[in-house]
C-alpha cells in the first residue's frame, strides 16, 4: 500500500514551520484520522481541536490545501493521488499551538446579538405559518466550525476591521432574528452601524465553503441587506412610522438585551 506525505504546520503564535509525516495510507480515512495516526507515533505533542469526528460539532476546522475544511469530512481519497497534503490552522484566527486556533472573536461577536424578544404570548398561543418556521431553520443548521469567517476577505486580510464585522456566521443569526414574525427587536441599524454589514461585497465564498450547504449569501445577507436599506431608503416605510408615528430603534436601544 502507498504511503501519504502529510505537510502539517507546527509552532505558535511567535512563528513557525510546516513538517512533513510519511504515513501509510489506509482505505477509507479521512484527514483526522491520519492527524491522530501521527499523533500516536511520531508527534505525540501535536496539538488539534476536535470532538465529535462526525461533522456536527465544527470543532476542527482547519486549512487543507489552502482551502478551509472539516478535518473529520475530507477524505484521503478525495485528494490528487501522490502529492502532499498541506494542512495549516485558519489564517483569520491567532494560533495557540499548531492547528488550533483561538476563535474567541466568535464568541465577542455572539454576545453583542441582541436576544430574541417575542411579541406577548395570546391566549391561544403562538401561531406560524410554516414558509417562516422553515426560513429560520436553514440558519439553525450551523455548526459553528467558523469556516465563513475565516475565508471572509474582510476580516481575513484586514484585521483592523475585527472591532466592527460581525462576519457571515453571525449575519445568518441576525437576518434569523430579522425575519422571525414574533420578534419584536429591531437590529436593522445595528447591523448597518456597528455590525459592518455594508462592508460585506457579497462574494459568497462563505456560501462556497459552508459543510451544512446554507446559502449564506442569497438567503441571509442579501435580505438582510434589503432589509436595512428599505429602514432607511424605502419612501413608503418612511411614510408609515410617519403616519404611526413609530421610529426606528437606534442602534444603542437595539444592543440593549430585553429583561
Amino acid at each position: 500500500m502507498s504511503d501519504i506525505t502529510m505537510r502539517v504546520w507546527r509552532g505558535d503564535q511567535n512563528g513557525g514551520a510546516f513538517e512533513n509525516y510519511v504515513m501509510p495510507k489506509v482505505e477509507g480515512e479521512v484527514i483526522l484520522d491520519v492527524i491522530h495516526r501521527i499523533q500516536a507515533t511520531t508527534a505525540p505533542d501535536l496539538a488539534v481541536r476536535w470532538n465529535c469526528k462526525a461533522g456536527k460539532c465544527g470543532s476542527c476546522s482547519a486549512e487543507i490545501n489552502g482551502k478551509p475544511r472539516l478535518l473529520c469530512m475530507t477524505r484521503v481519497d478525495q485528494l490528487p493521488e501522490g502529492e502532499p497534503v498541506t494542512v495549516t490552522p485558519m489564517r483569520t484566527f491567532p494560533v495557540i499551538r499548531d492547528l488550533a486556533t483561538d476563535v474567541s472573536f466568535n464568541f465577542e461577536m455572539a454576545r453583542k446579538v441582541p436576544a430574541f424578544n417575542p411579541i406577548p404570548k395570546p391566549e391561544e398561543g403562538y401561531r406560524m405559518q410554516q414558509i417562516d418556521v422553515e426560513r429560520g431553520q436553514e440558519f439553525r443548521k450551523c455548526i459553528e466550525c467558523f469556516m465563513c469567517q475565516d475565508v471572509c476577505h474582510v476580516i481575513r486580510d484586514h484585521e483592523e476591521n475585527k472591532p466592527k464585522y460581525a462576519g457571515p456566521r453571525f449575519f445568518i443569526r441576525y437576518a434569523e432574528l430579522e425575519m422571525h414574525p414574533l420578534d419584536t427587536n429591531d437590529r436593522r441599524e445595528l447591523v448597518r452601524e456597528k455590525m459592518g454589514l455594508g462592508m460585506c461585497n457579497i462574494t459568497k465564498c462563505c456560501t462556497e465553503v459552508c459543510p451544512e450547504h446554507i446559502k449564506i449569501t442569497d438567503n441571509a445577507i442579501i435580505p438582510l441587506k434589503e432589509r436595512v436599506v428599505d429602514a432607511d431608503f424605502d419612501p413608503v416605510a418612511w411614510l408609515g412610522r410617519k403616519i404611526l408615528r413609530r421610529t426606528k430603534r437606534t442602534s444603542e436601544e437595539a444592543a440593549v438585551q430585553p429583561d
